[in-house]
């Protein structure tokens, strides 16, 4: 797509930010918002028209489901066919929140909204701001990450600018997101429930609300060959940055050895923070090593540095996968095109 528009940056604390977001969106144009997990880039869920200019913006495969955000709950019910238990033991525990269910969709969302699939994925995110955007626009919003589909999501309106500047109408600047990765997405239409993309909230989390849940396969390894995604996030190769990103599975000393037995010009490190100090190599950080929560919360913004300083081959610590450091796990893999060497 040509960069033909003027971006138009939308400070959120300006009395009539959500106003004029909200009327943009209305005329069935663009608008990247901020919520807690990452930036989305808006059209209204409604308008299959508006939503396409999604897809060309950001050059997404028509294939990849949207999510599509909710301000209030009843916002929820147009949307879907029918309503399970397990959605309703899920709203009152997680939303508003991180937490995107897959629902059996309405005849009144557009195919471009769920790719053609029979179910929708929605959410009700807890960020102000979005939630004031859904309530000026006065119509629920689909909303994928506001970046070119494959790059690292965007965590700051500054993010936004770089991918998509001259694409999209304006970009609503609400600060970083402080959850950092995408909301977990999980199928209430199959039994048991299926979590097809980990998040801030957790598996352990939702099996303490619906007992068994089944992780799909998909979380940690490529689709077979065929299989429809049937959730963003689940395609082959995501969040990547430019350079050759490849996981090592192993103890930080084994890590260590391995990058300095590989170190060479333009080969950096992706470790974690207080790590960079034994390596032969330069290093980018991502959280601390016992802390999920900040590995999510710098992750992107990490990956978005590599590409800066144009590194052409990446050692990346591999991290926990359980809790929160699963999601982390989750997006790292596809950033290297499951890419990993076991050091064990």
């Amino acid at each position: 797509m040509v960069n033909d528009m003027e971006t138009k940056l939308i400070n959120a604390v300006n009395p009539h930010a959500f106003e004029e977001a909200g009327q943009i969106l209305r005329q069935g144009s663009l608008v990247a918002i901020p919520t807690e997990t990452v930036y989305g880039l808006a059209a209204d869920a409604y308008n299959g028209t508006a939503v396409a200019k999604i897809f060309q913006a950001k050059g997404r495969p028509q294939d990849n489901p949207l999510i599509v955000h909710i301000g209030d709950c009843s916002q929820l019910n147009p949307l879907v066919r029918e309503m399970p238990e397990q959605a309703s033991l899920l709203i009152d525990r997680f939303w508003p929140g991180p937490l995107t269910m897959i629902l059996p969709k309405s005849a009144q969302v557009p195919n471009e909204v769920s790719a053609g699939l029979d179910t929708v994925a929605i959410r009700f995110p807890k960020h102000p701001v979005a939630q004031a955007v859904i309530q000026a626009a006065g119509t629920p919003l689909a909303a994928p990450s506001a970046n070119t589909s494959g790059r690292p999501s965007p965590t700051t309106a500054q993010h936004v600018l770089e991918d998509l500047s001259g694409k999209i109408d304006a970009v609503l600047d609400g600060g970083t997101c402080q959850v950092g990765i995408e909301s977990t997405v999980i199928d209430i239409t199959v039994y048991p429930p299926r979590l097809l993309r980990p998040g801030a909230i957790t598996w352990e989390q939702l099996r303490q609300v619906l007992g068994t849940v089944e992780i799909d396969p998909a979380v940690c390894n490529p689709l077979t060959k065929g299989q429809a995604a049937s959730s963003p996030g689940m395609k082959y190769k995501h969040y990547a940055p430019q350079a050759r990103l490849i996981l090592l599975d192993g103890g930080y000393e084994q890590y260590c050895d391995y990058v300095r037995a590989h170190a060479a010009p333009h080969v950096a490190a992706l470790c974690y923070q207080g790590e960079e100090q034994g390596l032969p190599v330069e290093a980018v950080t991502y959280g601390a090593a016992h802390d999920e929560w900040g590995q999510a919360r710098e992750l992107f913004d990490a990956l978005r540095k590599l590409d800066q300083r144009k590194f052409s081959l990446v050692y990346a610590r591999c991290p926990k996968q359980e809790g929160v450091g699963l999601a982390v796990y989750n997006r790292l893999i596809r950033a290297a095109g499951f890419e990993v060497i076991s050091l064990e």
